[in-house]
């Protein structure tokens, strides 16, 4: 699926808490997609193409990005509460929660805090307890405590050629074959401006580890099913993290490798993902 005929998806629900864009395929049990930041829930349009023949897929943007305005709260667990406005909106009770990256931080927080809405939980690489945000990403949170990350954004959202030489690069592990639409999907709503690339900034200074810290006890009880899927070949959130998480929550039995896989293997080797969906979900 390209990305305009995954964004000619994208739908708006009107929220108390505000405006949420998602985009959905498929019909079936729901499942749930949560990107993290810098993507949108583009990210998950290949995974969506190879699973909707059983299951409502709904990809969700995160706020100010794909097609969410920004909130005045940036935290974590303002972008869970959002995942949650988005299940009562649509009239969903029980789904399966996929996250990837900081979106796997948002997906823990939503299954700590309201576990009955969770019929399963898969996780790829993302932060976990001890690892967020990963040390290695220290020095991007420190450049936009001191606002030199906005109009390096701008820059990257205007040139595609700068977005491949840019840290959201090394998520992928050919960043070369990346289109260029992807990358306009993806910069464009957060560095169009220097104003929403100053509220991406505020969005890199509010990441808090405090906030996966509050809920690792509830997450020492999430007995749900819960699949985590790892890139052996990214860094920062690297696969022995993902045995941590397998420690960590009862519900979790199996870490599955993506051997060389990247941050946004997702993106790049969706069929690797989508297989494990399936037996996961048992459809």
């Amino acid at each position: 699926m390209d990305i305009p005929e995954f964004t000619a998806r994208r739908q708006t629900l009107t929220a108390a808490s505000g405006d949420i864009a998602y985009t959905e395929s498929g019909a079936g049990p729901a499942a749930v997609f949560v990107h993290g930041l810098a993507t949108s829930g583009a990210l998950w349009r290949h995974v969506i193409e190879q699973v909707d023949g059983t299951t409502r897929c709904i990809a969700v943007d995160l706020p100010l990005h794909g097609g969410t305005p920004p909130r005045e709260d940036p935290s974590v667990t303002a972008m869970a509460q959002l995942i949650v406005d988005l299940c009562q909106g649509l009239g969903l009770d029980r789904i399966d929660l996929v996250g990837n990256d900081t979106g796997g931080v948002v997906a823990q927080i939503v299954a700590a805090s309201h576990p009955e809405l969770l019929r399963s939980l898969v996780l790829t690489n993302c932060d976990t307890e001890g690892n967020f945000p990963p040390p290695a990403f220290l020095p991007v949170i420190q450049a936009a405590a001191r606002g030199e990350i906005a109009p390096l954004l701008t820059v990257a959202a205007a040139n595609p050629a700068a977005a491949r030489m840019s840290p959201l690069a090394t998520g992928y592990e050919h960043p070369g074959t990346v289109p260029d639409e992807v990358w306009r999907e993806y910069l464009t709503p957060i560095g169009e401006t220097i104003e929403r690339a100053r509220g991406f900034e505020r969005m890199l200074t509010a990441l808090d580890p405090a906030e996966l810290e509050a809920v690792a006890g509830q997450l020492r009880h999430l007995d749900v099913p819960v699949l985590l899927v790892w890139g052996t070949a990214e860094e920062a959130l690297g696969v022995e993290w993902a045995y941590r998480l397998r420690d960590l929550i009862p519900g979790a039995r199996e870490v599955v490798e993506i051997d060389g896989g990247k941050l946004f293997f997702p993106e790049e080797r969706p069929e690797k993902l989508a297989v494990q969906l399936r037996r996961h979900w048992g459809r």
